[in-house]
């Protein structure tokens, strides 16, 4: 049986399941080296083989396929997608990762509602006390999202990420649920 992802509703932004309509928009930022691998690294996927971790995603807690897509309330535009999934094998922890997608709703405090949306949901309905999240140092404007969000920089994982012909150091982030208030109802 297959879990039903819920929608998550905040003040601008919605979190809700991928949608068939959304598939080939998703597909085209997953696999843009624009909008996804300035920080990250890169690899290009099939379309079919992106469908069929859609699918899979919501029965895989280790998953790291889109869970949700970011929508904006007003005008029912996506604007991105954001995921989690179970890091570590023995570690009580579930880590977030997000895309904004529609580069002209960047610095517009969009993608910051949107992970906060998706930290509260995963620590009002998870057993896991944490959240975790990685950003590579050179990446300023997701640092600062989880910062805003109320992440804490726990440290640095050196040399751990490879793309763009280099390895990369990331920052290590974590927030519980004692760090982040209780959203109003």
């Amino acid at each position: 049986m297959s879990v039903r992802t819920p929608t998550l509703e905040g003040a601008r932004v919605n979190l809700r399941a991928p949608e068939a309509r959304d598939h080939e928009q998703m597909f085209s930022w997953y696999n843009d080296p624009e909008i996804v691998s300035p920080f990250d690294r890169f690899e290009l996927d099939g379309f079919d083989d992106f469908l069929a971790s859609l699918r899979a995603t919501p029965d895989d807690p280790r998953s790291t396929a889109p869970r949700f897509v970011i929508e904006d309330r007003a005008r029912h535009e996506m604007l991105g997608f954001v995921g989690h999934y179970e890091a570590h094998p023995v570690l009580a922890e579930v880590d977030i990762w997000y895309v904004m997608g529609r580069v002209a709703s960047r610095g517009q405090g969009l993608g910051s509602e949107a992970v906060g949306l998706l930290v509260d949901h995963l620590l009002a309905t998870g057993p896991a006390p944490r959240v975790g999240a990685t950003s590579d140092v050179e990446n300023v404007a997701s640092t600062k999202l989880l910062e805003r969000v109320g992440f804490r920089r726990e440290g640095t994982i050196r040399s751990v990420l490879f793309h763009h012909g280099r390895w990369h150091d990331v920052f290590l982030y974590g927030i519980t649920k004692a760090e982040r208030p209780t959203p109003a109802p």
